[in-house]
């Protein structure tokens, strides 16, 4: 079955690098930014306070549930005028998260699997995430990136999976997604008819998805469960 396989999409956060080191750094840098330009804003949202601002203003705006570029600067602009601070620094602000947001830490296994895997297939990155290619260094192993920011809609949707298989000009027969998450990459990417595997990092603090990889109740196809990317290279010939 590995041989009707001519493509792969592969989730980003916790596939190939654990993201809430990076996302807890990336707030930090944000506060220092805050404490030397907003600094009302700073006293009186500190990282836990902003971050229920968030889920409120996500709560507040379900149909930007695919876009957390624009769900994080409705909470800055909201945090920075409830403070008294200037509501335009809200994008300098951002930018500044942003640009720590991508630096992040690879896997191990990740790069020399990444060079096993792209000399074979066409790689495409298919994230919910706002994680970018080129700043993270990955430009050059993937062909192109589809995000729920730019398709309109997030993982588990079938309609993002349907997008990436139009981008790579494959069926989704001819396609195997890679990701951590159980419902968001391999519930999501079955459902559309995908082939998949599972990583779940033996490192890894959490494991979402079920005690078993078990996926009888998907449609045909091939599922993989695997520790990190050096043993799907394998599985898959590369």
């Amino acid at each position: 079955m590995t041989m009707t396989i001519t493509a792969l999409t592969l989730d980003l956060d916790d596939t190939l690098w654990p993201v809430m080191p990076t996302l807890l750094r990336a707030e930090a840098v944000l506060q220092d930014w805050l404490r030397a330009h907003a600094p009302a804003t700073a006293a009186a949202f500190d990282v836990p306070t902003l971050q229920r601002l968030r889920g409120e203003v996500g709560r507040r705006h379900p149909a930007l549930a695919h876009d957390l570029t624009a769900l994080r600067l409705i909470t800055l602009r909201e945090a920075l005028a409830a403070a008294g601070d200037d509501p335009a620094l809200a994008e300098p602000a951002f930018t500044v998260f942003f640009a720590e947001r991508q630096r992040v830490q690879w896997y191990g296994d990740v790069r020399p699997a990444l060079e096993r895997l792209a000399a074979r297939f066409p790689l495409l990155a298919l994230s919910n995430g706002n994680a970018e290619l080129a700043a993270t260094g990955l430009a050059p192993y993937f062909v192109g990136a589809v995000s729920a920011r730019s398709c309109g809609v997030a993982k588990p949707a079938v309609r993002i999976f349907e997008a990436a298989c139009a981008e790579l000009r494959c069926t989704a027969g001819q396609v195997m997604h890679v990701g951590d998450d159980w419902t968001l990459d391999v519930v999501g990417a079955r459902r559309a008819g995908l082939h998949t595997a599972w990583i779940r990092r033996p490192e890894a603090a959490l494991h979402r998805g079920p005690a078993s990889a078990d996926a009888d109740d998907a449609p045909a196809g091939l599922h993989l469960h695997l520790d990190d990317l050096l043993v799907l290279a394998d599985a898959l010939g590369a």
